[in-house]
């Protein structure tokens, strides 16, 4: 048998692989990307084996161009640090590289996320007697203000993917056209958001997010179901490539599934 032949046929990929590949494709070579802890790092770091080997990561903690070797805990795991191009304080980090418009790609998470790509990760509920208090903004807000583009990685589900969110947090394209520019937002926002069942991109025109690629086995009509608000789907609706057997070792190899 070959080392090709060995490697995982894209059918046996989960759910969750499936998102992870699809999100770490979305990260061009040579690019700069803040990352954040959790899916983002491990797509992100997906992206740095295979097809993006220059991808400049960019970690809260003040890491630059860090390429660790496992997937780090936390932004302060001392792996970032010790495989970073440099180590700088955290004010430089937001006030040279984030705010000034530096780093291309953000790549966040979410607790919700509303029609409108405008993220929740403070409270759920109401704020002053929240059903459950979150982690909060961190570097969030930044990210999604600065970035030249934002993409979001989430699992789908009506508790996540809500018609408004309870608190936002994080500013996507706010209440529709021209609400980014009104705030004085440098970046783009989110241009796309890659879930366990497909991906969504924002109209053009009302900048409401709409299903433009379902993920392989997901019909359009599940993801709806998953979907807080009444999701458009988009007429040339596509199907998101598979992983690829080399694609799924490497993050196997991550995850420490290989």
């Amino acid at each position: 048998m070959t080392a090709t032949e060995s490697l995982p046929s894209p059918a046996t990929a989960d759910a969750d692989e499936v998102m992870t590949v699809t999100a770490a494709r979305a990260l061009a070579d040579g690019t700069s990307c803040f990352v954040g802890i959790g899916l983002p790092s491990t797509a992100a770091n997906l992206a740095r084996r295979t097809h993006a080997p220059r991808l400049w990561m960019v970690y809260e903690s003040g890491t630059l161009g860090a390429s660790p070797s496992t997937l780090p805990l936390s932004i302060g795991d001392g792996e970032l640090a010790e495989t970073a191009d440099s180590v700088v304080p955290v004010t430089e980090v937001f006030n040279y590289w984030l705010q000034a418009g530096r780093i291309d790609t953000g790549f966040l998470g979410a607790a919700q996320i509303d029609r409108f790509g405008n993220i929740n990760t403070t409270a759920i509920g109401d704020y002053d007697a929240p059903a459950v208090r979150l982690p909060g903004a961190g570097g969030a807000p930044e990210i999604a203000a600065s970035c030249g583009r934002v993409i979001v990685i989430v699992r789908q589900s009506p508790r996540t993917f809500v018609e408004r969110v309870d608190f936002t947090t994080s500013v996507g394209h706010g209440g529709g056209p021209g609400d980014r520019e009104r705030l004085g937002l440098r970046g783009a926002g989110p241009v796309r958001v890659i879930t366990d069942l497909g991906v969504l991109e924002p109209d053009p025109a009302t900048r409401e997010l709409v299903l433009t690629s379902v993920h392989p086995g997901i019909t359009a009509e599940r993801a709806r179901e998953a979907t807080g608000w009444d999701l458009a789907v988009a007429p040339d609706l596509a199907t998101t490539p598979a992983p690829e057997p080399r694609e799924l070792a490497v993050l196997r190899s991550l995850t420490g599934r290989g």
